[in-house]
């Protein structure tokens, strides 16, 4: 029984130190030349989709909830947010070059023809990002426009 007592007190003890261990929240500045969602003039519906299914991760403008302020968990989505944000941020969307524009509009395609994107963990604590069919069509359809029309 005294192992288990000692198990447990240096699990909470450990569980409060690394609540201590810094994790950089803050967002870039976002700037409307280069935001996808202005620059590009996207529809209404369009902006709406993006901004409940995609920006938290693939954007600079991430609201994080209360539960990504305890750790491990906050480490995890932190690595979520900043993976995602390699892969493709919206927020700089003007600065990228035609053929990463290209790439990342044929990948983001295949990702909500395939319901890869958004990942299926996120849409639990995120009934928002959870898109139907329709809105995943809607998507695609603007983004294969895009990449028609090379208004990228």
């Amino acid at each position: 029984m005294k192992t288990a007592k000692k198990i447990f007190f240096w699990t909470l003890v450990t569980f409060a130190l690394i609540q201590f261990v810094p994790i950089d929240r803050v967002n870039q500045p976002v700037d409307s030349k280069v935001n996808f969602v202005e620059a590009k003039a996207a529809p209404e519906k369009v902006r709406t989709l993006l901004k409940n299914a995609c920006y938290d991760c693939h954007s600079n403008e991430t609201v994080y909830p209360k539960y990504a302020y305890i750790a491990p968990i906050s480490w995890s989505v932190k690595s979520h947010v900043n993976d995602g944000r390699q892969r493709l941020n919206f927020s700089i969307w003007g600065t990228y070059n035609k053929e990463l524009k290209e790439n990342m509009l044929d990948r983001s395609i295949e990702a909500l023809k395939h319901k890869t994107m958004p990942l299926p963990g996120y849409i639990v604590y995120h009934q928002e990002a959870n898109l139907s069919q329709a809105e995943r069509t809607l998507l695609i359809q603007y983004f294969d426009e895009m990449l028609k029309s090379k208004t990228y």
